[in-house]
């Protein structure tokens, strides 16, 4: 029986190998993808990245099942299994990710009730002391001495690892130090800077990342994002030494960076040192391994609700037409669930809903369009549910839950960050600033999203959140799609007086026309909220702007969307 348990245990792990060498492979084309300006390659490979892992478990599922004659789970074995699986995981580069990998594998063949630690890792044997000690960075000494800090930047740009030049001048160097100084407040003599080796690229960028440690022991982040401008020559657009804009570099509303690495354990504890406020779990996942980001985000919500005693609720807004939500006082983050019946205004179907969300998942999100997390029958504790939400479960998404004992358990869940709705931000605006603010983001959200080719669908303020830096990010996908499937128009002028009184229009309207002028009457209805609004974004209610951007998008112009502020650019 334990050489049998050897067999699978090894069977599982040369799965997952196959699987990282497939994400390595999409991953370590980056690099030429970047110095081609190959955007549309980027983002075909962008997305065939996250299909593979499916792909893979599935593969390793089938060669388990005819290799073994797997049927039913055989408990006693598989206690075997995960025993053999631990010890194979010993000196492996990716310990943390076989383990996510294990579960995966397992999930997709047994029932749920047996996801228990002893057949799967709900608990990791993975010890975090083993991605500390990271050597694949190069380290500089600064000085509060332009002239020095000259020298150390232009060695630091010579040595990226990149085929093609980057521009460097004096100009640039001072560049950089201005920034630099600017952003950190501790003097810069002795200061030491460490950078990592393996690039991060994502969309049209490549970033280098590193951590900044001052004499009197403060840390700060690092970032250089070097473009490319597509004439064969590089040069970086700006340097980034704060943590609230690298935040919102590596943010859980764009793409997910390519980062060629054997040990993703330690570019995670790295990061970590620089973006203390963002979790491990948010940090794999934005490193392209959203599958052990998902293993990590459980692990960190079972701990949440050991130590927390508040209900689920209701989440607070306008409820939805497709979707039941709920949210946890004391979390952060909000449970999406489809409903079983759809207002009459809604024509879609189930299927239609997820495929959506997977095309965002796969999709350019831009820094505009949150991320999703996935689950199938998620198992709560029934008592921390309120009575308010397990009526509205009842109500709206019955043959989604099922009550097992003590414990609820949802079907499919979308796990996403919580955000306060646009409209209720704009309610509880203290001040005519912060309302200007909120709606001229709330206008480069919907450009931004346009420019990856997006059209939302339902443009409304509640469909939209405000997070914790200011930005305004789209979250309900069941209405978006491509924006070249649509057909803007003007509205047509009325034939008679007549026409603009009736309850119809006087022109045809197919499915798929939209027309921009309308947006004022319906997502504009604040008389205050409409001037802004005009003021900051008028071109959003003209056809001829989304059919610029149409054209723009059928040419293969891709739109340049940086993740930091304009003012940082060089």
């Amino acid at each position: 029986m334990i050489p049998l348990a050897k067999e699978i245990a090894q069977s599982i792990l040369s799965g997952f190998n196959r699987h990282y060498h497939t994400f390595l492979y999409f991953t370590q084309g980056a690099p030429a993808r970047f110095e081609q300006a190959d955007w549309q390659g980027v983002q075909e490979s962008s997305a065939l990245r996250i299909q593979s892992y499916d792909a893979k478990v599935n593969e390793a599922v089938t060669l388990l099942k005819n290799r073994f004659g797997i049927k039913t789970l055989d408990e006693h074995i598989w206690h075997w299994v995960k025993d053999a699986y631990i010890g194979l995981l010993e000196n492996h580069p990716q310990p943390e990710l076989a383990e996510s990998f294990f579960n995966s594998l397992f999930c997709r063949m047994f029932d749920r009730r047996y996801y228990l630690n002893a057949n799967i890792f709900v608990k990791t044997n993975v010890d975090p002391q083993r991605f500390e000690a990271f050597t694949d960075c190069t380290c500089h000494r600064l000085s509060d001495e332009p002239h020095k800090n000259h020298a150390v930047f232009s060695q630091i740009l010579a040595h990226l690892p990149l085929s093609l030049p980057i521009k460097q001048n004096t100009g640039m160097l001072n560049k950089m130090h201005s920034s630099l100084v600017a952003q950190i407040p501790s003097s810069l003599d002795d200061a030491k800077l460490t950078l990592l080796t393996p690039l991060f690229y994502r969309n049209k960028a490549a970033y280098a990342v590193g951590r900044l440690e001052t004499s009197d022991g403060r840390c700060y982040p690092f970032v250089l994002p070097v473009l490319n401008t597509e004439r064969q020559s590089l040069y970086i657009d700006a340097l980034i030494a704060n943590e609230k804009e690298t935040a919102v570099i590596f943010g859980f509303a764009r793409a997910y960076f390519m980062v060629d690495t054997q040990y993703p354990g330690a570019i995670v504890h790295f990061l970590k040192s620089i973006l203390p406020s963002k979790t491990a779990s948010e940090l794999y996942t934005c490193i392209g391994l959203q599958k052990h980001g998902k293993t990590l985000f459980y692990r960190d919500f079972l701990e949440h609700l050991s130590h927390t005693n508040d209900d689920f609720i209701v989440a607070p807004g306008i409820k939805g037409m497709v979707m039941t939500v709920f949210t946890l006082p004391s979390y952060p983050f909000v449970f999406k669930l489809i409903k079983d019946k759809f207002a009459p205004q809604k024509e879609m179907t189930h299927a239609t809903v997820r495929q959506k969300y997977q095309l965002v998942k796969q999709h350019d999100r831009v820094g505009r369009m949150a991320d999703t997390l996935e689950f199938s029958w998620v198992a709560f504790p029934k008592d921390r549910f309120s009575d308010e939400l397990i009526d509205e479960l009842k109500h709206t998404v019955a043959s989604q839950f099922r009550i097992e004992g003590d414990m609820l358990l949802l079907k499919h869940v979308y796990i996403e960050r919580r955000m306060t709705p646009l409209n209720l931000y704009l309610d509880n605006a203290t001040c005519e600033q912060q309302s200007i603010s909120a709606i001229n983001e709330y206008g480069l959200a919907i450009k931004q999203i346009a420019a990856a080719n997006i059209f939302p669908g339902d443009m409304l303020f509640k469909n939209f959140g405000v997070t914790r830096h200011g930005r305004v990010i789209f979250y309900d996908y069941d209405e978006i799609c491509y924006l070249t499937e649509c057909n803007f128009r003007h509205i047509p002028a009325p034939r008679y007086p007549e026409d603009e009184m009736a309850s119809e229009p006087w022109y045809s309207v197919s499915p798929n026309d939209i027309f921009p002028e309308e947006f004022a009457s319906f997502l504009l209805c604040d008389p205050t909220t409409r001037k802004h609004f005009k003021a900051l974004h008028p071109e959003l209610l003209d056809a001829e702007f989304w059919r610029s951007k149409q054209a723009n998008i059928v040419q293969g112009l891709f739109e340049d969307v940086f993740p930091y502020s304009e003012e940082k650019r060089f």
